[in-house]
């Protein structure tokens, strides 16, 4: 099976977008962490993750069908394809079944909501409460490309409480933020 390695290097070659990049890395973190909370693998949830907006850059007509081929090909387990087919069945047509499906669904567009909320604070994610990024999905203008239907969907998929999962995603973005330049001090320097 293809490694974190691979994966990276795969992702520094297909996507050219920083933004897109640190989203990736943004749900990568959130279903590694969720992976732990779940008693799942990390490194198969975490591939899952950063690879499910593979070739939303370059082929968004037929995103994700166009990644999910080339990662078939080269080795990519079953379970994660099947989860970066599920996080978009309204095109694929594949729904999420699995817990790894589900979660991937859960953690798409919520991470990139979290992630917009940290660069409009001042202490970025350090102090970043459900409460906040609650009043900002409710904000339909803030990060209008975040699809609250999504967001709303994914939380009765996984079937917990909305700020339960807040903090979920939270939590996972945390452990990465200098990764992810989501701290203040990040952003300043």
């Amino acid at each position: 099976m293809p490694d974190r390695s691979d994966a990276l290097a795969l992702l520094e070659s297909w996507v050219d977008n920083e933004a897109l990049r640190l989203h990736m890395r943004s749900v990568e973190a959130a279903m590694r962490h969720y992976a732990a909370l779940r008693g799942a693998d990390p490194e198969v949830w975490g591939l899952a993750g950063l690879l499910h907006d593979l070739d939303w850059e370059k082929h968004p007509d037929t995103h994700p069908v166009t990644a999910v081929d080339h990662l078939r090909e080269a080795g990519y387990p079953e379970e994660v394809c099947h989860a970066i087919l599920a996080h978009r069945p309204d095109y694929t047509g594949v729904d999420p079944v699995t817990e790894l499906d589900k979660v991937l669904y859960a953690c798409d567009e919520l991470a990139g909501l979290v992630y917009a909320c940290c660069l409009v604070r001042p202490n970025g994610i350090d102090d970043l409460k459900p409460k906040s990024v609650a009043k900002k999905l409710k904000d339909r203008a803030f990060a209008a490309g975040v699809n609250r239907d999504d967001v709303a969907h994914g939380i009765e998929l996984i079937g917990l409480e909305r700020n339960e999962h807040i903090q979920n995603v939270i939590d996972g973005m945390r452990a990465e933020a200098e990764t992810l330049r989501i701290r203040a001090v990040d952003r300043a320097g």
